[in-house]
């Protein structure tokens, strides 16, 4: 009997539509003659399912159910494919847990503590694998005295981001004082808390992890993020609007590439990952040290993202990787 399957998209983020284009390109690459694959939006205005004609159909919030044809669907799997809240900070997966409804991704408590980058950089930091910028982790607005403090504890430049998001929405390279404050407000308008993090120059690269059914790790090939046409670094016109060479493999030293690797197979473990996981890394290429950035538990899977292109390049295509995905989460 073929398996039902909620490809869940969305969101109440600001990265709604990047979840939306990344739900159509798993769609598409699903195997459609052995599960059943619904596509459930979740949205502030309400959750529903889209028919084949893309009509918007409702979902029992009670049970995760839908009616189709008069029969009432329930779900043997959630692929969770929503890219901020509620999707990667644990929300969904609590809900699910509740429900009895496995899932792809990391578990409630991981999904809550790597979303919160604030949270997770301690944690990375005393598994002593790999250095962590210094920041100052802000619940609330400065005011004058709280912000000369700030800046005193800090060197500039320094990047202000929402302590939980991603897509680097709202987050901005800070070079002056002046600036400082600006950043932070708009930060603050994406969440409740915003983090404080001192530049480190150097390298951008990224690695997958994902471990199959089997039990084995597959950690793929890194690729490194050479931003262009005048971005600083890989911020969200870089990622989505083609203002960014993404190069797999990257081109590095051997040395840098299997660091890089093995730090990324073990914070795998050391933080209770499960399903796609994306790490994410600085490397000060005149000190010779790597720096955490942040860990994506639902990373971004358009034609274009870095983990199936990172994929492709170990020789998997991404129908093979969602399998894989949805074997490791019903097992």
């Amino acid at each position: 009997m073929k398996k039902n399957i909620a490809l869940v998209m969305g969101g109440f983020s600001g990265e709604h539509d990047i979840s939306i284009a990344s739900g159509n390109q798993v769609y598409g690459q699903l195997d459609h003659t052995k599960y059943n694959v619904y596509k459930v939006v979740v949205d502030r205005e309400g959750w529903y399912w889209l028919d084949a004609d893309g009509a918007h159909k409702p979902l029992d919030r009670g049970d995760f159910t839908v009616e189709d044809n008069g029969r009432k669907v329930h779900f043997d799997l959630a692929f969770i494919i929503i890219h901020g809240n509620p999707g990667e900070n644990g929300v969904l997966q609590g809900y699910f847990d509740m429900l009895g409804i496995r899932y792809t991704t990391c578990g409630f408590y991981t999904s809550s503590l790597t979303f919160q980058k604030g949270y997770c950089n301690p944690v990375v930091k005393n598994f002593g694998l790999v250095k962590v910028a210094k920041s100052v982790l802000l619940y609330k607005e400065p005011d004058n005295s709280e912000l000369s403090a700030l800046k005193s504890q800090l060197t500039l430049p320094v990047f202000v981001k929402p302590a939980a998001g991603g897509s680097s929405v709202a987050t901005t390279k800070v070079k002056s004082a002046d600036g400082l404050l600006p950043a932070i407000r708009e930060a603050f308008t994406e969440d409740h808390s915003v983090l404080v993090e001192e530049c480190i120059v150097g390298r951008e690269f990224d690695c997958g992890v994902f471990r199959k059914a089997d039990g084995e790790l597959l950690v793929f090939p890194i690729t490194e993020i050479i931003p262009k046409g005048g971005h600083e670094f890989f911020d969200y016109e870089a990622k989505y609007q083609g203002f960014s060479n993404e190069v797999t493999p990257a081109e590095c030293p051997e040395s840098i590439s299997s660091h890089i690797q093995e730090v990324s197979g073990k914070l795998y473990d050391l933080l209770g990952c499960k399903g796609i996981v994306r790490f994410d890394y600085i490397h000060d290429t005149a000190k010779d040290e790597l720096y955490f950035l942040e860990v994506n538990t639902i990373p971004g899977q358009s034609a274009e993202s870095i983990v199936p292109k990172q994929a492709r390049a170990m020789g998997i295509s991404p129908a093979e990787l969602y399998e894989m995905s949805i074997q490791a989460a019903l097992a």
